[in-house]
């Protein structure tokens, strides 16, 4: 009886055995294919729009080099979404100490890249029919804000479009890119034509670097020495001390203006 005990024992334990190791390898297999699931073009446009959106602030750059650089606020958020199911976001962006004043506003056009071109995502910006109804969208309620069929209605000229891949592995982004080759028309202070970069940093920094240049190849407004740094605002940014950081010489504020930030004005 022992050895019938013992056999019937050891054949249970192998079978059980075998039952757990194929569960593991079903569950491994479909933990496989969750994980290699190919990301859609979608995905990547919602990728893109989401981390674009929120409140992100320059001050860490400002504060490293208050020379070349402004504590500038960036706020987007959703404002609608087109039939074939491009994101629209409303942008503006408005000194720190002045949130309520922005200085540029704008509708992001966030979409999968053409078949035909070889990038991931496409963010075009298209300046605001009357973008006085729409400062401080972002804070508003949402019953207090123009209608999604009314925001469809007030995009107007388009500005720029720029082209971004997924980041290789190993960089800080997830998507990078720029406006093709030749830029786009301009007119700013002597320009002939802008260019535009932008990255998307894996904890939702946001870096952008606008220029313009003259038919000469000159560069005549924009930042020269590197992008705009755009961090993730923290909760209380809003209590922060006043910093002198926030408040450039008023005499100075507009020339330096000319010189950063001003894509297609």
């Amino acid at each position: 009886m022992g050895t019938d005990s013992e056999s019937s024992s050891g054949g249970w334990s192998r079978a059980r055995g075998l039952v757990l190791k194929t569960l593991v390898l079903i569950g491994g297999t479909v933990l496989l294919k969750r994980l290699t699931k190919s990301t859609t073009r979608w995905d990547h446009a919602k990728i893109v729009a989401r981390s674009l959106s929120g409140e992100k602030l320059s001050r860490e750059q400002a504060s490293r080099d208050p020379d070349h650089y402004f504590n500038i606020g960036m706020l987007t958020c959703p404002a609608a979404e087109m039939v074939d199911g491009s994101k629209v976001l409303y942008l503006e962006q408005a000194f720190w100490r002045t949130p309520q004043k922005p200085f540029r506003q704008r509708f992001y056009m966030v979409k999968p890249c053409p078949k035909d071109l070889k990038c991931d995502v496409e963010v075009s910006t298209y300046a605001i029919r009357d973008a006085e109804e729409y400062k401080n969208f972002c804070d508003r309620p949402k019953d207090q804000r123009p209608l999604p069929e009314e925001v469809i209605g007030d995009i107007a000229e388009h500005l720029a479009t720029i082209h971004l891949k997924r980041c290789e592995r190993g960089k800080r982004c997830l998507y990078e890119g720029s406006t093709p080759p030749g830029g786009f028309p301009n007119s700013w202070n002597g320009a002939t034509y802008c260019t535009s970069e932008l990255a998307i940093l894996k904890n939702n920094e946001i870096h952008t670097w606008d220029r313009g240049y003259d038919d000469d190849g000159n560069q005549v407004w924009g930042v020269k020495e590197g992008p705009y740094e755009f961090k993730p605002a923290p909760a209380s940014s809003n209590n922060t001390m006043l910093s002198p950081l926030n408040f450039p010489p008023l005499q100075t504020m507009d020339k330096r203006i000319e010189g950063s930030f001003v894509l297609q004005e």
